[in-house]
């Protein structure tokens, strides 16, 4: 074979391919015809060995002369309100029906559309709609009688709040989407969708605030999303970090969240918000550092105590990232920093530890996550019995065999308690993940070693983008107003403009850094 005649192959079976010939049957491409067996032999042929898929021939008029072929996905479909008007309803007209004009009008469904390729139907088939077939009539009618298994509105058990709604998302898509009409009742809200995924054409809606987010972001976050090549998409996360900026961070630069009011300050202030079909996990974008560090009850309870807690907050996320490597530091560093009294208190302890104390760090902590990952594996009846009892066990367990001091024990419970504090667990994975190596640092370098671990860990926060917004603002760069709901929060009185809602005002680039997917 020439090597011409092996890149004319090899083009060709790059090429890419179109939806019928990748996700759907090689039938697609045909058009219905005016003959129902013709119709139901193309069906037969895509549905081989398909049992859920219910083809039903039915025969009505005065002599039975008419018939019409009804298509369904058993599960998704609604049985009943078809049988009811659908089936009955045919059987009982009485006027001839030779055309879909006529069947609308002798069908008690409000939703139905007229369609004239396989392609739409085997998608709309997939969707739960059924399809239905009329003798003589070379196309369809798609029936929007779906009846998907969901779950009822609850509480999140991810975003727990003590104030505010209890109501969290669920795997529904048009529930979620009701749930933010319900609280934002006006026409301004916008609600965009298309579908991900060559096989599992997952629903994806987009909601933002006409007027309000900037409409360059949308068309971004579109873009984005339309690049997407994946199979299948079962959450949002698996879209999340191929539209994000800087794929390589370890820092989210897309909020996730559960909660519907969540979404509805977020749009106000000017992001946009990403429903996924199947998932109750909803992307927030763009975002902030800070917006990580924030509760939804921050804005339910006084200025003065949601202050506090953010600063208390911010104190122990510093604690949850830097107390080990700190222990290890000055113990093994900068002895001087310690009291007498007690570092006195702790050489009495450690002589009897064989290893060093970036050993005793280090193979605590992977201890800990061990059990934290354990507990939440594990059936919610045993997995927080487990947890606790592990940890108290183990820890009590090193410590008479001299495998661990009292003190790091210590230092790593209350590393452990400051990480619970973070409100979101995407921050909480990139906290805990930094912790390993700025503790390998600190026992090379001492507190030199954490110093500039954390000025290298600004420097990457200060050089990340969501979305065109700086990832570290209001800080870097400094704005004033939206620092008024940053670390503190200043009275809602005081706070004359949202910190994201000056987004759709901005004239600057959303376009991210290498966004090919």
């Amino acid at each position: 074979m020439s090597v011409w005649n092996f890149l004319r192959q090899w083009k060709g079976k790059s090429k890419k391919k179109t939806p019928e010939q990748l996700y759907l049957a090689p039938e697609a491409s045909q058009m219905i015809s005016g003959s129902l067996n013709k119709n139901k032999r193309i069906l037969d042929q895509a549905y081989q060995d398909c049992a859920d898929v219910i083809q039903r021939v039915i025969r009505f008029g005065e002599k039975g002369e008419s018939g019409a072929l009804l298509v369904y996905l058993e599960g998704t479909a609604n049985v009943e309100e078809i049988d009811e008007h659908v089936i009955k309803s045919l059987q009982k007209s009485k006027k001839p029906v030779r055309s879909l004009e006529d069947m609308k009008q002798a069908l008690s469904v409000t939703d139905a559309q007229k369609i004239k390729q396989f392609a739409d139907v085997f998608k709309n088939v997939s969707d739960g709609k059924p399809v239905l077939f009329l003798d003589g009539v070379p196309s369809a009618l798609i029936l929007g009688l779906t009846k998907w298994a969901t779950r009822s509105v609850e509480d999140t058990p991810t975003e727990p709040v003590i104030r505010g709604a209890k109501e969290g998302f669920v795997e529904s898509l048009h529930v979620n989407i009701s749930l933010i009409r319900r609280r934002i009742r006006t026409p301004k809200l916008k609600v965009k969708t298309l579908e991900v995924g060559d096989y599992s054409r997952t629903q994806v809606a987009l909601t933002y605030m006409d007027g309000i987010c900037d409409k360059k972001l949308i068309q971004e976050i579109l873009d984005r999303v339309n690049r997407v090549s994946i199979d299948g998409v079962w959450d949002g996360g698996m879209i999340q970090e191929q539209i994000q900026d800087q794929r390589w961070s370890i820092f989210p630069q897309i909020q996730t969240t559960e909660r519907p009011d969540t979404i509805c300050a977020a749009m106000l202030e000017g992001r946009a918000a990403l429903f996924f079909e199947g998932t109750p996990n909803v992307l927030i974008m763009p975002t902030t550092f800070f917006a990580f560090m924030q509760s939804p009850e921050d804005y339910y309870s006084g200025f003065i105590i949601s202050t506090l807690l953010r600063i208390l907050r911010t104190i122990f996320i510093l604690i949850a990232l830097l107390a080990p490597a700190f222990y290890i530091a000055v113990i093994t560093f900068h002895q001087e920093l310690i009291p007498t009294t007690l570092i006195m208190s702790v050489i009495q302890f450690r002589e009897q530890v064989p290893f060093p104390a970036v050993v005793e760090a280090v193979g605590m902590e992977i201890t800990f996550e061990g059990l934290r990952e354990a507990g939440v594996r594990l059936p919610r009846q045993i997995g927080p019995a487990i947890s606790i009892v592990g940890a108290l066990v183990i820890g009590q367990a090193a410590i008479q065999a001299s495998l661990v001091s009292p003190a790091m024990v210590i230092v790593v419970s209350i590393t452990a308690i400051a990480s619970f504090m973070i409100p979101h667990y995407d921050l909480s994975i990139a906290i805990r993940i930094l912790r390993f190596p700025i503790m390998i640092i600190a026992s090379m370098f001492g507190l030199l070693g954490v110093v500039l671990s954390v000025i290298c860990i600004v420097i990457h926060l200060t050089s990340l983008r969501s979305f065109g917004i700086p990832y570290f603002e209001p800080f870097a760069p400094f704005r004033k107003k939206a620092s008024l709901d940053s670390v503190v929060r200043a009275p809602l009185w005081v706070q004359k403009q949202n910190p994201q809602g000056a987004h759709g005002n901005r004239n600057q680039s959303v376009k991210g850094r290498g966004q090919k997917t």
